[in-house]
């Protein structure tokens, strides 16, 4: 793309805003100008995110109305009976959201699709919710997850609540690009939506519903005397899992006070991710006054969940997303006796073996998919189709998890809920959440994970990312330590590769661009560019005998694999 050419078109429209266009007139770097203009701001398969401003490039009114105009033009190439069922819109606090909403609600409504519109922000598992209560063809999130303030996203939901799987997206993508320009999409006001009753309001009586089918998964607690300090991290779950948690009668929770409200700038947590530790700072120092057994923190968009709990030490311990998911497949299975024969627990291939080695204690099968929960949710449709299968639990390492098939995306809100009770359970035995953990690790090995992630933003940093990926397609990897490498799965190409007996097999899984190193000791690590960052990210899962020699382990493949980079 010509970015002068197409910098100088958007200046060239009356239709642009005057904020955006003030907004362009001020920039004096090229190259700010170049990364703004240089190509179209992508949509993959789960949606597109990125910086909010002027641009093609960028999260703006214009974007969103395009997108939109493409899922619109989707939905009425198919069935009349499906689109006719409406599409449910959700926003969290981010700038701009409830603005990118209200326009993707005008833009629908226009063309005679019915846009069911939350009147405030909700949480992004509800809206998987609300599709599939209302029937609806589809949904939309306004959201950056834990993305910093600059950033806002459009995530596009199928007909079964969850993301959009390949084909499906791939359909969608393929409407987006007929789409010439950004600027003349149809567009009515909210006003002139409800008026003509093609935006309708979305509520109380969805949240009463959503509360109620999240209740339903968790067991009761009346009376508790557990001490719980949460904080919602200026996000959307402050009102639901709060409510949810009262309601099975947990009388102690604590709310951050300066995180409580919804605030876009993330004042106290610049990059509201509760997989950092700083953002519990706060929380901690809360924790400390009152008491409290358990800290949890939900992101922006209330879909992934971060705990907090002591050690033998009495520090203050954050629980990984692998750590947490362990614990809680070994809590529910054991708790929930009236799961079938058939269950399964789905976990994704970047996700600690220890999680599965538990669930097949409890006598589950587990399922690894891609990264994404979409994936999740794909195969819990399919199970509900099919009854081959009982889904039981799902959860990936990036904090989130899903309990219960009344949505099909991950939800913090039932996982916030499911935490209080598998600590107050261990509680109630005099133990802590910590302690439950080193019995797991003393039961199936001790696993450690860790995550590089490299920024690599612009032209220069695409090129870095896919050279990167291209040599190790090409690396020789024996092994580290006295572990030996056994499999090399490239997930794009499709091929399994056993490294002891050469023999290829095919991997029965959407083509992505991931590769992964498995050893003879149930550590990998694996390479993904990531789908919504900028970013290269590198997985890594050790195992030992011990605390020590797993960290050790780690150490040394973590060194071993970045200095190949």
């Amino acid at each position: 793309m010509d970015y002068k050419k197409a910098y100088q078109n958007w200046l060239d429209q009356l239709e642009l805003s005057e904020e955006l266009r003030q907004e362009l007139e001020a920039i004096t770097d090229e190259k700010e100008i170049e990364d703004r203009f240089y190509t179209d701001l992508e949509f993959g398969t789960g949606g597109m995110r990125g910086k909010m401003g002027a641009g093609t490039n960028r999260m703006n009114i214009y974007t969103v109305a395009k997108v939109t105009y493409g899922l619109g033009k989707y939905l009425l190439r198919q069935d009349i009976q499906n689109w006719e069922k409406g599409v449910v819109i959700a926003y969290d606090s981010r700038h701009n959201s409830r603005k990118f909403a209200e326009a993707a609600a005008g833009v629908l409504g226009k063309m005679g699709v019915t846009a069911y519109l939350f009147e405030e922000l909700r949480p992004t598992p509800e809206l998987s919710f609300a599709v599939r209560e209302l029937g609806a063809a589809g949904g939309i999130v306004i959201t950056a997850s834990h993305n910093p303030k600059e950033y806002n996203g459009y995530k596009v939901y199928g007909p079964d609540g969850g993301q959009m799987v390949t084909a499906s997206a791939d359909a969608l993508i393929a409407e987006i690009a007929k789409i010439p320009d950004v600027f003349g999409i149809p567009m009515m006001t909210l006003a002139e939506g409800r008026n003509q009753k093609v935006i309708k309001m979305v509520g109380e009586n969805m949240d009463n519903a959503f509360t109620k089918a999240v209740t339903a998964i968790c067991k009761p607690n009346p009376n508790s005397e557990l001490k719980v300090v949460y904080t919602p991290l200026h996000g959307s779950g402050n009102q639901p899992v709060r409510r949810v948690l009262a309601e099975l009668g947990y009388r102690h929770v604590t709310v951050v006070p300066e995180q409580e409200l919804p605030d876009g700038d993330f004042t106290t947590a610049p990059y509201p991710n509760p997989e950092d530790r700083s953002v519990f700072t706060l929380a901690m120092a809360l924790a400390d006054e009152c008491g409290a057994d358990i800290i949890i923190g939900t992101d922006p968009d209330c879909d992934r969940v971060g705990v907090v709990g002591r050690n033998q030490k009495g520090e203050f311990e954050v629980f990984t997303g692998n750590q947490t998911g362990a614990l809680l497949v070994d809590y529910y299975l054991k708790t929930r006796t009236d799961l079938p024969d058939n269950k399964v627990v789905i976990k994704t291939i970047v996700t600690s073996e220890l999680g599965g080695l538990v669930a097949k204690s409890h006598g589950a099968g587990v399922l690894d998919v891609l990264t994404g929960f979409k994936y999740i949710g794909e195969c819990m449709t399919d199970f509900e189709q099919t009854g081959d299968y009982t889904f039981a639990f799902g959860y990936e390492e990036s904090y989130g998890y899903l309990a219960g098939n009344y949505a099909r995306d991950k939800d913090a809100v039932v996982a916030s809920a499911l935490v209080c009770e598998m600590t107050d359970y261990y509680k109630k035995q005099g133990k802590t959440l910590y302690e439950a953990l080193i019995e797991l690790y003393k039961q199936h090995g001790y696993f450690i994970e860790d995550v590089v992630a490299l920024t690599l933003e612009g032209i220069e940093g695409k090129t870095k990312i896919n050279q990167i990926m291209e040599k190790f397609r090409q690396v020789s990897f024996p092994g580290f330590a006295d572990a030996k490498l056994i499999c090399f799965n490239d997930y794009e190409a499709g091929i399994s590769t056993d490294m002891v007996s050469g023999v290829k097999t095919t991997i029965d899984l959407p083509r992505s661009n991931v590769l992964k190193f498995v050893f003879d000791d149930y550590s990998w690590f694996a390479l993904r560019p990531s789908g919504t960052e900028p970013k290269l990210k590198i997985y890594f899962s050790v195992t030992g005998k011990t605390a020590k020699e797993a960290g050790e382990k780690k150490d040394l493949l973590k060194q071993q694999v970045t200095d190949l980079i």
